[in-house]
């Protein structure tokens, strides 16, 4: 049994080493962000459910604008957001957001996992385009979209009146309208320009794949999800998985985060 003695030399000595800079007891392991990015007609705001999932779990989630300007310009400004956040990091995207992580997260090192949630996953080379049309079934196509030019250029819209079937036909028409009117649209450059080295190569990838998806088709998903050699899950949802099936969107993002 210790004696008085040996108590006080014994909290003396821990006193002593942490005064002398001797480590300290490890901490938890520590939790990484999580960094969500939207895609085109969407904004950030159609993470929130997946974000007070994961808040819930402790997580700290941030969810930037994507600015959808076009690829090289979103790309660089999502690296410069990376730069700024401390710790290790679990990057999802939805849709485009795929493809602008995909070039953005190539040597952050800090990025530890992949998220692709209905999203484009490209290879160098590749466009928005040729992924959307490699496989039959989008209905994303000339009839759907509403053009409107800008002093830089175009953008492109989906008409209110297929929005739903296009983006989010398992969504209320009561939701979706309100969705189309207030879309963010994405410049019509991203549709052709190439991507960059992928960081998929580097980084461990996970994919949430839409069966029902209007905009990419599943088989696409299937397609990349493949090629990246990365965990794959299905779900029955419309391209906006994360807004129609945010618990199973949030389970695959915490796989990635263990």
């Amino acid at each position: 049994m210790p004696t008085r003695r040996n108590l006080i030399a014994g909290s003396a000595a821990v006193a002593s080493g942490a005064l002398l800079g001797a480590p300290a007891a490890a901490s938890p392991k520590q939790k990484p962000t999580v960094v969500l990015v939207h895609g085109a007609f969407a904004d950030a705001s159609g993470w929130n459910d997946v974000a007070r999932l994961l808040q819930h779990d402790g997580y700290r989630v941030l969810a930037p604008a994507n600015p959808l300007r076009g690829v090289t310009g979103d790309a660089a400004y999502l690296a410069s957001f990376l730069d700024t956040v401390d710790g290790p990091v679990v990057l999802a995207g939805h849709s485009y957001g795929g493809f602008v992580l995909t070039n953005a997260a190539a040597g952050k090192s800090h990025v530890k996992a992949l998220v692709y949630v209905a999203a484009f996953a490209p290879d160098a080379g590749e466009t928005v385009q040729d992924l959307q049309l490699k496989y039959p079934g989008s209905k994303l196509d000339q009839t759907a979209l509403e053009i409107r030019q800008h002093p830089a250029g175009a953008d492109g819209y989906v008409k209110a009146d297929r929005f739903r079937e296009v983006f989010a036909a398992d969504l209320p028409r009561s939701v979706t309208d309100v969705m189309a009117a207030g879309q963010r649209p994405g410049d019509l450059s991203t549709l052709g320009t190439p991507s960059g080295p992928p960081a998929w190569r580097e980084i461990p990838s996970y994919f949430l794949v839409a069966r029902d998806d209007q905009l990419i088709p599943a088989a696409a998903q299937r397609f990349m999800a493949a090629r990246a050699g990365g965990h794959k899950v299905e779900v029955s949802a419309s391209h906006v998985a994360m807004i129609s099936q945010p618990r199973v969107t949030a389970d695959l993002i915490r796989k990635a985060a263990r």
